[in-house]
């Protein structure tokens, strides 16, 4: 099996399918975590970090941020400057970031917290804040509490993500004090194509051996058929969107 960090830095291998099978942050839940230094006559300087292919920046873009994507792997960078050329990128992480001191006024990562050094990154996050910046962690998780997709979770193996939200959240560390949340409920119309990227992207799945994927991907088609995701058939799979918002003392 990977090693963590390992499963950390896999995403570059299948960018293409990430973009594809992953869901869009809403945007009421993005503009929730940057509310305590939002102004509406001023554009915020916004860090997106693990920016993979450039789910959570596109929403930034839209809400008018000033953005910078920062991710430990080029190919993820690649694809997302394919998409967003106008978006400066960096190759960095959580606990190394490459931006001066106090030089943003917000950094946000998107399906990514759990994977960092949480002091580390903490202290570096507080770095490249001003004073009153806001730290925003975001996840979009499926419902297990519907059968049928914690079937598929059981199937595909649960993340890290879901783990540690399991077991009471993301925490922060100085110079962090306490940290807010607020989840949003929503559906994504899937097919199955749709579903099997989604599952192809996903960190377990990208690092398995081959008799690992064909047994998932052949449990997940039993599945899939029962459910009626079969050829174009549409299916909803609901989401919990998790936001978390920190701000620096």
């Amino acid at each position: 099996m990977a090693t963590r960090d390992e499963m950390a830095r896999s995403f570059g291998a299948a960018a293409s399918t990430y973009e594809s099978g992953r869901p869009e942050y809403p945007a009421d839940a993005v503009r929730w975590m940057l509310a305590p230094i939002a102004a509406a006559d001023t554009s915020i300087r916004v860090a997106d970090v693990g920016a993979g292919t450039g789910k959570l920046t596109r929403v930034l873009e839209t809400l008018g941020a000033q953005t910078v994507a920062i991710d430990p792997d080029p190919g993820m960078l690649a694809a997302l400057h394919q998409e967003l050329p106008a978006i400066p990128t960096f190759v960095g992480a959580a606990e190394q970031l490459p931006l001066p001191d106090a030089s943003v006024d917000a950094v946000v990562l998107g399906q990514a917290w759990h994977w960092v050094d949480v002091p580390v990154a903490s202290r570096e996050v507080g770095r490249v804040l001003r004073s009153g910046g806001v730290l925003g962690l975001i996840w979009n998780l499926r419902d297990d509490s519907v059968d049928w997709v914690a079937q598929m979770t059981e199937i595909m193996h649960g993340s890290n993500a879901e783990i540690m939200m399991a077991e009471g959240g993301p925490t922060v560390d100085t110079p962090f004090d306490g940290i807010e949340k607020k989840t949003w409920e929503w559906m994504r119309p899937m097919t199955r194509s749709s579903l099997l990227d989604m599952v192809r992207s996903r960190s377990y799945f990208i690092t398995a051996d081959d008799t690992e994927r064909v047994r998932v991907e052949a449990e997940l088609g039993t599945l899939f058929d029962r459910i009626g995701a079969v050829g174009e058939a549409s299916v909803d799979l609901p989401y919990l969107t998790h936001a978390f918002r920190a701000v620096r003392m």
